[in-house]
């Protein structure tokens, strides 16, 4: 039986129940997505539709890396597959993403984030493409300067220590949710000026919960009480709120991200218009603070699963002292450094990016024609064996120097993305998990039952499935 046939089993994956067998056990025919224009020598993209309509959108949700990593030793590095009713091709592997990031002929447009998030997040900075996108992110970056992000940790210093204080002795907390709390709680005084304790703030974190989880949904129509629904009115919430608020901002020069972008000026004098900041906002506090709930969850999970690196950087946070750190304090924190570096690898925060091909176009010596959705998958590369070291493990020293396997090639470690949409608050999210991290560690030590093994629920972004328990105690 040849590829060509049908898709081998996936044994890999525990199939506790029905569903997930008949999910991931049954075998679909194979097809090409197109015939190769004659005489061009390239071959065709294969892959199969999976369910119908579905396609593999509920295969993906559940299994997350375990799905892309089987597909991607099913069908190599250029495929596709069925999901929500489209054809997507899947890039994975260094070599494949390349190509489509780098984009130097700009065969790739963001038009593939549009089909997920436009309605929730329009023209936020990632859905631009090329000189408009250039034009916007250069006017941006000047929210994001080493000074402007000297501001943002003054800010956020304070509102990590009182929060992480208040978490208490509480058993087993659910950790993602304290941190997805504390996450907003940065997000509301930083990005926009408000004191989460104002009666704006847990309608407003609402709101953008609401139009995250509605990119993803199955139902993708305003259905009464449906995620898609409520994503729709979400944004209106978001729109409302930060228009009413914009002439003030105009008018005042604060910290945050907010009266920073109002403000934000190119090297030609370029400033963003009212549409422009609102749209931008709305975008970037989604980006902000699920990435770092994400990436903060992830590292304090393998901190409880291996206490020896968690008090590595315990020693390192109480060697600061009392004082609130500032961004050059915390670079002092290098074992965190590799700790964020590691935890990002296993789990990206952004497990997809999707693209559409505004042209046909060779990738691998495969065709891709034009009108075709892509879809680039970092997961895959950062378990490839051929650029990784024993590549499920958790060894943060692969980052050190003297190892440094990220430097295997540009896009084995590509957590942040790449190319000219590569993430524009990189610095900004990596300085705010390495502050929730230490805070944590000068607080407290926290454990997991031996064996225990976190699960991620890819429905949206990653959420783990119980919320990450564990037991918390006082450090002293």
């Amino acid at each position: 039986m040849t590829i060509r046939d049908r898709i081998p089993p996936l044994t890999s994956i525990p199939l506790p129940n029905a569903v997930d067998r008949r999910l991931l056990t049954r075998r679909r025919p194979v097809s090409e997505l197109a015939a190769p224009p004659p005489g061009s020598g390239l071959a065709p993209v294969l892959g199969d539709a999976g369910a119908p309509v579905i396609g593999h959108a509920l295969a993906s949700m559940r299994f997350g890396i375990d799905f892309a990593l089987h597909h991607y030793e099913t069908y190599g590095p250029v495929s596709w597959m069925g999901s929500f009713g489209q054809r997507f091709v899947v890039l994975a592997g260094p070599e494949a993403t390349q190509v489509a990031l780098v984009n130097k002929d700009k065969a790739f447009s963001q038009e593939g984030w549009k089909f997920f998030i436009e309605r929730f997040f329009h023209r936020g900075l990632m859905l631009l493409d090329f000189e408009e996108h250039h034009l916007h992110r250069r006017i941006m970056q000047e929210a994001f300067t080493r000074d402007r992000l000297t501001g943002y940790a003054r800010q956020f210093g304070p509102v990590l220590r009182d929060g992480i204080a208040n978490w208490g002795e509480t058993g087993r907390p659910r950790l993602y949710w304290a941190l997805k709390r504390l996450t907003l709680d940065v997000a509301t005084r930083v990005f926009m000026g408000m004191r989460s304790e104002s009666g704006h703030a847990a309608r407003i974190n609402r709101a953008f919960v609401d139009s995250v989880r509605a990119a993803t949904a199955l139902v993708r129509f305003p259905v009464p009480g449906g995620r898609w629904a409520a994503g729709l009115a979400g944004r209106r919430t978001l729109e409302a709120y930060f228009a009413e608020n914009l002439p003030a901002k105009r008018r005042a020069n604060g910290e945050d991200l907010f009266s920073a972008l109002c403000h934000a000026t190119g090297e030609d004098g370029e400033q963003f218009s009212d549409d422009d900041v609102i749209n931008h906002m709305i975008f970037l506090m989604m980006a902000a603070h699920d990435t770092t709930t994400i990436t903060s969850t992830a590292a304090a999970y393998h901190l409880a699963k291996h206490p020896e690196w968690q008090e590595r950087a315990r020693e390192e946070s109480l060697a600061l002292g009392d004082e609130l750190p500032g961004l050059a304090a915390l670079d002092e924190l290098t074992t965190l450094d590799l700790v964020i570096k590691e935890s990002l690898r296993l789990t990206a925060p952004v497990p997809s990016l999707p693209r559409k091909a505004v042209r046909d176009v060779d990738v691998l010596g495969h065709y891709v024609p034009a009108g075709s959705f892509v879809n680039v998958s970092p997961n895959t590369n950062h378990f490839s064996p051929g650029h990784w070291t024993d590549p499920h493990a958790f060894d943060p020293e692969r980052f050190a120097e003297g190892r440094r396997e990220d430097k295997s090639h540009r896009y084995a470690w590509m957590p942040f993305g790449g190319g000219a949409h590569k993430c524009i608050g990189l610095h900004f999210g990596t300085y705010e998990v390495k502050a929730v991290l230490h805070e944590m560690l000068r607080a407290y030590r926290w454990s997991v039952p031996e064996g225990y093994r976190m699960r991620w629920d890819y429905v949206s972004l990653p959420v783990p499935v119980d919320g990450l328990p564990v037991r918390l105690t006082r450090a002293v």
